[in-house]
C-alpha cells in the first residue's frame, strides 16, 4: 500500500512570512569576492553561524547583476535559513541585498567595509551574529502539513540505472507530492534537449507551453553561439559514457521520469525566480549540480531530492540535498553518499510504489531533522551562476 501523504505532517520552522523551513541556519552573506575573508572571519568567530563564500559581485552588469542579487537575495530568504549578516565592500549593494531579504520579515543586518576596514567590519559583524545565533537557537519546530514543504529536484552522474530506478523514484514521489498540493520543482535546461516535446505536453495551458519553449530555445541559442563542432565531454559527461549514456538525447529521456506521470507543468520561472503558488514548476537552469542545487535554494525550496547513477557527492549549505541511487555498484563503492538506496528496483525486490515511499519516508526524516549523507560529510557547495563576462 502506498505511503498516504493526505494526513501526513512534518516538524518545521514557521517563518515570518509563513513559509516553513526544515533547518534554522543563521548565514553569513558576503555580497561580493572581496567581502569572502571577513565573512568567513565572522563565521569562525561565532559559533552555529554559516559563511557563503563565492567568486562573484564585482562589476556585473545587466542581466547578470539582476541574477546575482535575486540569487543572494533569495538564499537569505530561504526559509531555512533564520538570520542573515551581510557584509559587503560598498554599502549601497550591501544595503540592496539587506533590503530584499528583510521583505520576508526575518531578522537581517548589513555591514559595508569601505571606510571602516576588515577589523573594525569583522568586530561588528560578530557582534549581531552573536545575537541572531541566541535568538534562533530558541526557536522551536512546529507541526505544518506536508503540503507546505516545497520539493525541488535535480539528477547527476545519471548512467543507465537513473532513467530505469532513480529518476522514476522521484517521479513517484512528485506524482504522490503533486496530489497533496506541494510546491514541486525541476529544470536542467540542456538536459531535455531531445525531449522537449515530451515536457511541452505536460504543461497545463498554451501560455505555460509557450514560456517553457522561449526558455528552451533561449539555452538552445546560448549553446548554439558559445560551442564548437559539439558538445563533447559535457553532454553527456564522461560520467554519463561510461554508464552506458551515449546521447543527450538518452539522457534527456531519463531526466524527464522525474516529472511522474501525472504531474502537470503548471509555471515557468527564470534562474532563482520564486514560484508564485503550489503545483510542479520549470526554471530554467543550468544542469550544473551545484549550480542548479544553489538556484532552487534561492527560489525557496526546503528540500532536494537528487538521484544519481555513477555517483554524485553534492550538497548545499543551506538546502538538505537527498541522494537516491538505484545502481548497485555505486551503493556499494560510495554507499556513505546515498541516502535511499533503491537498488531493489533493478533486482524486482521493490515496487516502484516502494520506491518512491523510502524516498518519500526519507524526505519526512530529513524534514524532521535528519541530516543527510552531505550535510554529515561536509558538503556545502554554493555555486553562483554567471550569464557573462564582467564589465
Amino acid at each position: 500500500m502506498s505511503l498516504d501523504l493526505s494526513n501526513a505532517t512534518f516538524w518545521g520552522y514557521r517563518r515570518e512570512n509563513g513559509r516553513v523551513g526544515v533547518r534554522n541556519h543563521v548565514i553569513i552573506l558576503p555580497v561580493d569576492d572581496i567581502s569572502n575573508a571577513a565573512a568567513e572571519a565572522v563565521a569562525n568567530n561565532i559559533k552555529g553561524t554559516l559563511a557563503l563564500p563565492h567568486p562573484y559581485g564585482r562589476l556585473q552588469f545587466g542581466e547578470d547583476l539582476d541574477l546575482h542579487f535575486r540569487t543572494l537575495i533569495g538564499t537569505g530568504a530561504n526559509p531555512n535559513v533564520a538570520a542573515v549578516v551581510v557584509i559587503g565592500i560598498e554599502d549601497g549593494w550591501t544595503q540592496k541585498v539587506v533590503d530584499g531579504i528583510a521583505q520576508t520579515g526575518k531578522p537581517v543586518c548589513g555591514f559595508g567595509i569601505e571606510q571602516h576596514g576588515d577589523h573594525d567590519t569583522i568586530m561588528r559583524a560578530s557582534k549581531a551574529a552573536k545575537e541572531y545565533v541566541h535568538w534562533a537557537t530558541e526557536l522551536r519546530r512546529q507541526e505544518a502539513p506536508v503540503s507546505e514543504l516545497w520539493v525541488s529536484t535535480k539528477c547527476g552522474e545519471s548512467d543507465t540505472t537513473s532513467g530505469c530506478g532513480a529518476n522514476p523514484t522521484v517521479g513517484n514521489a512528485f506524482d504522490k507530492l503533486y496530489a497533496t498540493g506541494n510546491t514541486l520543482l525541476f529544470g536542467e535546461t540542456s538536459e531535455i534537449t531531445g525531449g522537449e516535446h515530451l515536457v511541452a505536453a505536460r504543461c497545463r495551458n498554451d501560455e505555460v507551453r509557450e514560456r517553457f519553449m522561449f526558455m528552451f530555445d533561449r539555452y538552445q541559442a546560448m549553446i548554439e553561439r558559445f560551442k564548437t563542432s559539439d558538445l563533447s565531454e559535457s553532454q553527456p559527461t564522461k560520467g554519463n559514457i561510461e554508464g552506458g549514456l551515449t546521447t543527450i538525447e538518452e539522457k534527456a529521456l531519463g531526466n524527464i521520469q522525474k516529472i511522474g506521470k501525472d504531474c502537470l507543468v503548471d509555471g515557468v520561472l527564470d534562474k532563482a525566480e520564486a514560484p508564485t503558488g503550489p503545483g510542479l514548476w520549470f526554471m530554467d537552469s543550468s544542469s550544473a549540480a551545484a549550480e542548479m542545487v544553489t538556484l532552487c535554494a534561492a527560489a525557496g525550496y526546503a528540500v532536494h531530492f537528487f538521484p544519481t547513477g555513477q555517483g554524485n557527492i553534492i550538497g548545499n549549505p543551506i538546502l538538505p540535498v537527498i541522494k537516491l541511487c538505484a545502481n548497485p555498484r555505486t551503493v556499494r563503492t560510495m554507499g556513505e553518499h546515498v541516502d535511499v538506496d533503491v537498488s531493489g528496483l533493478l533486482r524486482k525486490e521493490m515496487s516502484p510504489d516502494d520506491a518512491g515511499d523510502a524516498l518519500l519516508d526519507m524526505m519526512l526524516r530529513t524534514a524532521n531533522g535528519r541530516h543527510t549523507a552531505a550535510e554529515a560529510l561536509g558538503h556545502n557547495e554554493f555555486v553562483l551562476t554567471r550569464l557573462y563576462e564582467s564589465a
